[in-house]
């Protein structure tokens, strides 16, 4: 059961709580979290992630190399393109730059790089593709977890996937159908046929360099080799998530072995002198519009620059643990984010200001004014969050990391302008120094006649 007072107790407790926490990975020098992308169990150092064109990195030439006599495509090196994209940016957020130069060329720049040991050992593979039998009590594997192949031996690897394609399911939504070689009695198509009818209601995983791809279940026996996989619901798979298993069930190792041709440092791109002046820029405006909201509104204004405090080491402090890699792109979405934050407030303060002239208390005043404007705040961020989530799902890396660092300044800056500004200001107005017409923006007369709970200075006389 919800409990507001319960909630309005335990408020103050969480702001303190995640802000303590933000400090302490913000500024805390040598802290480490688990590496979700390693095999391993591998710690990270937390660290703030720049971009090529704030830091430079590392560019590594690579040529495709024929195989049984037959040259790369411009349609097999896109393939090796997204295969080389996956593997050096496997948390989505690292923004390399990958690009297919001539007819046999794959030119990587990796920001923050300087280890060419480490990039060779991730891109020079041809990678692995492998149908994995899981255990019959398990309940399938989720998608990029790891099954070392000395824990689950494969069943047969990708070599033996003779063709992937979309089709229908028997609901007409979108599915994968492939057909595995049948060439003997170890061929995939007979290996697999074996194992689906005594495993029937099981799972299976396929793998790319032991990293989980997917894991359906067997709905019965698969003769032939021909099978299909479906998305579970209704209307299927997504189209670009069927899209993704069709290409690493054709593709999932390299269709050409793959050579370095040289490897180098490279400076950042903007170089310093621009980017202190970018960041000079976004301090000024920030500072301009915290000076404009105490000005404006006086001591609500105050608080909203210690929420808007709050909130840029809140969204430092994630933007160091995920990590996100931090380009001018990335910076002008956080700016972006507290303005947005700033809009909130306005939206907050202008209907309690409203309240307060209307007759209203001024504890009663505040909550009538967040709860008045939680609708057009919630609806704004709402249409930024889905254009924000669009530009992630479908850009290159540079527009995927402005659009995360999007998602994540404005859901922060919805807590902060919510949660954090309103536990202050709850606070406040129930101090005697608070009921001030001046520390709001109003007139004496607005203040005291309509309602708010402060006592007049006008002395009271008897008759006569």
């Amino acid at each position: 059961m919800y409990h507001p007072a319960g909630m309005r107790r335990a408020g103050p407790f969480l702001i303190v709580l995640i802000g303590v926490l933000a400090l302490f990975i913000d500024f805390f020098p040598g802290l480490r979290l688990p590496d979700s992308s390693a095999a391993d169990g591998q710690w990270r150092l937390v660290e703030t992630k720049l971009g090529l064109d704030l830091e430079g990195g590392l560019r590594v030439e690579y040529r495709a190399l024929p195989k049984d006599g037959v040259s790369p495509t411009q349609e097999s090196m896109g393939v090796i393109k997204d295969i080389i994209e996956r593997r050096v940016n496997s948390t989505g957020v690292s923004e390399p730059v990958v690009v297919v130069q001539g007819a046999d060329r794959v030119v990587i720049e990796l920001p923050g790089v300087s280890d060419v040991d480490a990039v060779r050992r991730l891109v020079g593979q041809t990678g692995q593709l492998d149908f994995v039998p899981l255990p019959a009590d398990s309940q399938g594997a989720s998608d990029g977890q790891i099954l070392p192949r000395a824990d689950y031996p494969p069943l047969f690897s990708g070599d033996q996937v003779q063709s992937a394609t979309i089709g229908q399911d028997r609901n007409g939504g979108l599915a994968v159908d492939f057909v595995l070689k049948d060439n003997g009695p170890d061929s995939g198509a007979q290996l697999f046929e074996q194992y689906t009818t005594k495993n029937a209601g099981d799972y299976f995983a396929i793998t790319l360099d032991q990293s989980v791809i997917s894991a359906p279940r067997i709905e019965g026996p698969i003769p032939g080799g021909r099978g299909q996989i479906t998305g579970g619901g209704l209307g299927g798979f997504p189209a670009q998530e069927a899209n993704d298993l069709v290409t690493v069930l054709k593709f999932g190792s390299l269709p050409f072995p793959i050579e370095e041709l040289s490897s180098e440092q490279i400076s950042a791109t903007l170089g310093e002198t621009f980017l202190n002046q970018s960041l000079l820029a976004g301090l000024i405006g920030i500072v301009l519009v915290a000076t404009f909201m105490m000005i404006y509104y006086r001591l609500p204004g105050l608080v909203a620059t210690f929420a808007l405090i709050y909130y840029t080491l809140v969204v430092y402090a994630i933007f160091r643990m995920v990590p996100v890699t931090l380009t001018l792109a990335g910076i002008a979405g956080f700016v972006l984010s507290i303005g947005m934050a700033v809009d909130a407030n306005i939206l907050i303060f202008e209907r309690m200001k409203e309240e307060l002239r209307v007759g209203k208390s001024l504890p009663a005043a505040v909550e009538a004014g967040f709860n008045r404007a939680w609708n057009s705040i919630l609806d704004s961020n709402v249409s930024s969050l889905i254009t924000a989530t669009i530009l992630y799902s479908f850009g290159s890396s540079t527009i995927r990391g402005f659009a995360l660092v999007l998602i994540i300044g404005v859901l922060i800056s919805m807590f902060s302008a919510i949660v954090v500004t309103r536990s202050i200001m709850r606070v406040l107005v129930r101090q005697q120094f608070a009921r001030s017409a001046r520390l709001f923006g109003l007139r004496e007369d607005e203040f005291v006649a309509m309602g708010a709970t402060r006592p007049s200075r006008r002395p009271v006389r008897a008759d006569g």
